[in-house]
């Protein structure tokens, strides 16, 4: 029976009834969905998960057409780098927890064997995809303006005799091949090295069969070998070693047949592990434990894709590890060795144009630095703006007669920069000079202990810090007599006394004569190299005693305001968002109405967006030619602004476990010119990625009439010289 049967059938069967008027439906609302308590884990992401999706936005960069394609092969290098010590530091890190049973969970609730499959099932897609960059976009793109990289199938017979003789002359006598048998156990491999497993068949000269070998290539080897024109042709032409020595590995078993030759490389645990409570030299210490470094445990393995499973079985038995640790790679498998083409001369037009940092007119003629911060405070946003005066400063304390002594800490600055020529210097003509170096530097270690060593042959005191706080301050005080008094000079900065990397990170230096502020940094030197309790400071906030804690009160006060219904606001941009504490505290923030702006360059573990919770506050990420790497903290304050510059991002290991400076920006010009800096980032709509309630980022663009804003190139144009290179 069809529908209007039925309809009739009904009808019939009823008795005739008044004419009914339609109304509109009712529809009842929903109720809101319960705010969570602020305690609820899913109101916080995951730490490592949320360094991997920085990573992930590096590799993004890859594909962005805006800027020179050399340029984009670096980002997709960096991620490499950046990949490696993920696994070297966060997944070693996870896998200790599960080793050794003491699975902690964090805010986010979320366990370590629960992380490390979420980061395995991430970083195989990241991984697969990054490889599909190189080989599908960048390499052909790199191709059309002559930079070649020949794989063995398109090798000419001019070019395969020429590999031959470099394989002969340069390769083979170095390398050295080891065959696998009970006498000749599988060796211990260097964390990150390129190797190679072969297969073999046959029987040597004593009767061995294994059938196995392994060729690892030293390290002084280059990865990649430029070939030359008139063998190659015209162009930049290159020929992987992994290639060369796949094409010749028969050269290396005389009267074996290589069945297979297949390249893979093994990432080690390099978290140093120095029990600083029970050395007595925390420099010998560390001296023994930069060896173990390079063989800790495995936590990842890179295998070529055309290995065959059962050799990726038996590398995977061998190192311990599952299949979920095993990553199969269409190319070759140490990618970051491709970092020494990125800065090809002959090819200016695939890289960022050179620009020269500019110095103050305040300094552009000052004969005698000191003059002209005694009158007034300097404030400097690297790279934009050069390091040249603060490397300066230096100096002339070095040389300057009425310069009694100079304090400085050091965390990351090289052996042999400007910065430690100077405190060499000084410390030779005569001037007190201390050097708190932090010795624990993660990779910089090696680098710190040759620093010590150099300071202290010069005559210098050389201090390690404190005992379980690393000293990640950056502060210098120049103490110099005026007049007959004694008269204080201060650096502080967010970035590290490293001239290369104020070229590529973008980092605020203070350079100032404030009385207060120089008496507290003295203060804090004096803690540090001495002993006694906490000195109370005047301006100066200082990790771990009052910095979080003023945080706190400082976001609690905008609390206060905004639920008086009074303006309320947060700026703030840091590395990364991880403290329980600082996050629950905005989210109350957030709750009573306080608009909160966060730029967060990698980790946030906040989680914006959230109705009834984080709606106020929104969470951008900005990634450019620069490593953002500023920490500047703002407040509304009751119209009265505060502004804070500092060394510490706002995580528990920064506010809780290390020696973090955090100091005001004062005088009406340079508050103003500070904040618009920072609003600067909040309009970028092409560098900028906004965090999603769900975890992920979104990329912003100009949309309708906006006109493309990126606050990187605005500072550039605004602050710096452009370089005229000549034609």
């Amino acid at each position: 029976m069809n529908s209007e049967g039925l309809n009739s059938e009904v009808l019939d069967n009823n008795p005739p009834q008044a004419e009914v008027v339609a109304e509109t439906p009712v529809v009842e609302t929903p109720p809101p969905a319960p705010i969570p308590s602020l305690d609820d884990s899913s109101l916080y992401i995951h730490r490592e998960l949320s360094q991997l999706q920085f990573n992930i936005r590096v590799l993004e960069q890859a594909l962005d057409e805006s800027y020179p394609l050399l340029e984009r092969l670096k980002f997709l290098l960096i991620f490499s780098s950046n990949l490696d010590e993920f696994f070297e530091i966060r997944v070693a890190g996870l896998k200790k927890q599960i080793n050794f049973a003491r699975e902690q969970a964090g805010a986010d609730g979320l366990q370590p064997h629960q992380a490390l499959a979420r980061i395995s099932e991430l970083v195989h897609e990241q991984v697969e995809r990054q490889y599909a960059i190189l080989n599908d976009t960048l390499f052909p793109a790199l191709a059309k303006h002559n930079i070649n990289f020949i794989r063995r199938r398109y090798w000419t017979t001019k070019l395969k005799a020429w590999v031959r003789r470099y394989f002969r002359d340069e390769i083979a006598p170095i390398i050295t091949p080891i065959g696998l048998d009970p006498t000749h156990p599988f060796p211990l491999l260097v964390n990150k090295s390129l190797n190679f497993i072969v297969e073999l068949e046959g029987v040597d000269a004593f009767g061995r069969d294994s059938g196995l070998a392994i060729i690892p290539a030293p390290r002084l080897l280059p990865r990649i070998i430029k070939v030359p024109e008139d063998v190659g042709g015209p162009g930049d032409n290159y020929v992987f070693l992994s290639s060369m020595i796949h094409a010749h590995a028969d050269d290396l078993f005389q009267g074996m047949k290589v069945k297979g030759c297949y390249q893979f490389r093994l990432t080690r645990n390099a978290d140093l592990s120095v029990d600083t409570e029970d050395v007595e030299d925390l420099a010998r210490a560390l001296r023994g434990e930069l060896f173990s470094r390079r063989y800790g445990d495995a936590v990842r393995l890179e295998v070529v894709d055309t290995c065959p499973k059962h050799l990726r079985d038996h590398l995977l038995k061998q190192f311990g590890l599952t299949e979920g640790e095993l990553y199969q790679v269409n190319g070759p498998v140490n990618l970051t060795r491709l970092f020494s083409i990125t800065g090809l001369d002959n090819h200016p037009e695939l890289q960022h144009a050179p620009f020269t940092p500019v110095i103050p007119k305040l300094l552009q003629n000052a004969e005698n630095i000191f003059s002209v911060v005694s009158k007034q405070d300097i404030l400097l946003l690297h790279p934009f703006e050069s390091f040249t005066p603060v490397v300066d400063l230096l100096r002339q304390a070095a040389k300057d007669p009425h310069v009694l002594a100079i304090k400085q800490t050091l965390y990351r600055s090289g052996a042999n920069s400007e910065i430690v020529d100077a405190l060499v210097e000084a410390a030779r003509n005569g001037k007190e000079v201390t050097a708190v170096i932090e010795l624990r530097a993660r990779f910089d270690e090696e680098s710190n202990l040759a620093l010590a060593s150099r300071l202290q042959a010069a005559g210098a005191v050389v201090i390690y810090g404190v005992v379980g706080f690393k000293t990640h301050s950056k502060m210098m005080l120049i103490l110099r007599r005026e007049n007959g008094e004694i008269r204080r000079y201060a650096h502080l900065g967010t970035g590290n006394y490293h001239a290369g990397n104020a070229r590529l990170y973008t980092d605020y230096s203070l350079l100032t004569a404030d009385v207060a502020l120089g008496e507290d940094v003295s203060k804090l030197f004096s803690q540090l190299i001495g002993m006694g309790k906490t000195l109370r400071m005047k301006k100066l906030l200082h990790a771990p005693f009052t910095l979080k804690k003023t945080l706190l009160d400082l976001i609690a006060k905008e609390t206060a305001a905004a639920a008086e219904g009074k303006p309320a606001q947060i700026i703030a941009k840091f590395n990364s968002l991880t403290d329980p504490k600082i996050i629950r505290a905005l989210y109350k923030a957030s709750q009573t109405g306080v608009k909160i702006d966060l730029v967060v360059r990698g980790m946030c573990c906040l989680r914006p967006g959230v109705p009834g919770v984080s709606h106020n506050i929104q969470v951008r990420s900005i990634i450019g030619r620069f490593l953002e790497h500023t920490r500047v903290y703002y407040f509304l304050n009751g119209g009265d602004e505060l502004i804070y510059l500092s060394s510490a991002d706002w995580m528990e290991r920064n506010l809780d476990k290390r020696v973090e400076t955090c100091f005001p920006v004062e005088g009406k010009k340079l508050i103003t010119r500070v904040k618009k800096e920072l609003e600067s980032y909040l309009t970028d709509n092409t560098q900028a990625w906004v965090l999603q309630a769900d975890g992920r980022y979104q990329r912003l663009q100009p949309t309708g009439n906006q006109n493309p804003r990126n606050a990187q190139a605005g500072l550039l144009e605004k602050l710096t010289a452009p370089v005229v290179v000549a034609r």
